[in-house]
């Protein structure tokens, strides 16, 4: 049985099957990229919630295995070396699992690094703007007078939509045929946007005509589905 007991994190949240990937999460657009991947790999883990409205990932003990103090974070209890090993960053957890599963990345480099660059377009640019929108739009942003930030993300979120909508055109996925990490990375985000941010209007989404398709479908997976449900919400 693999001894997580070097992780502090485990101490507040203990692990009842250690020898399953430990997920510390919750369902935020980046926790979801995870618990959605682990879903469609259909890799073994066990989900602890981190109540971030407590500020648990403040604790010394969340922060001991991400000392950016965010979700997601994992510990694989069977990592590279066959060791325990922690990891924080959606984006990267969700290399981390494509590569030691060998699923939902393509082989060819060309193509795998094609994928890749769109994971890093959803954490450079989609994730950072559309959650600017959502706190300017819905949360304590809403209250400042002045709305030239709102604007300018707005408008920056609006072109983002239109470089996906160009992506898709005669495409099923980013990917093409293929459904990869690149749409587990952004299907959370575009969903809070239209869907918990209430910004649907604001960035003009139903006048796009490819993206509200492929987010339908990518919401139509079981995975998926399962996928924004878990940790569950404390």
């Amino acid at each position: 049985m693999p001894d997580l007991s070097k992780f502090p994190i485990t101490a507040r949240w203990p692990a009842k099957h250690p020898d399953r990937l430990q997920l510390y999460s919750l369902p935020t657009p980046n926790g979801v990229k995870v618990s959605i991947m682990l879903e469609e790999i259909g890799l073994p883990y066990e989900p602890h919630t981190i109540n971030i409205g407590k500020n648990e990932t403040w604790t010394p003990e969340y922060l001991a295995l991400n000392p950016n103090g965010k979700i997601p974070a994992i510990i694989d209890p069977n990592g590279p070396n066959g060791t325990p090993f922690g990891l924080f960053e959606s984006g990267a957890i969700l290399l981390y699992l494509a590569e030691k599963t060998g699923k939902l990345l393509p082989s060819d480099p060309a193509l795998r690094y094609e994928t890749i660059q769109w994971v890093f377009f959803q954490m450079g640019a989609v994730g950072p703007m559309f959650g600017q929108v959502g706190y300017f739009h819905k949360f304590a942003g809403r209250e400042i007078a002045d709305k030239r930030p709102l604007q300018r993300y707005q408008d920056e979120s609006k072109r983002l939509l239109g470089v996906l909508e160009t992506r898709l055109e005669g495409r099923t996925w980013i990917m093409g045929d293929d459904y990869t990490i690149a749409d587990i990375s952004l299907l959370g985000w575009v969903r809070n946007l239209v869907g918990f941010y209430e910004a649907r209007d604001l960035v003009d989404f139903d006048s796009l005509k490819r993206v509200p398709g492929w987010l339908e479908r990518g919401l139509a997976r079981p995975a998926v589905q399962r996928g924004l449900e878990i940790p569950p919400r404390p």
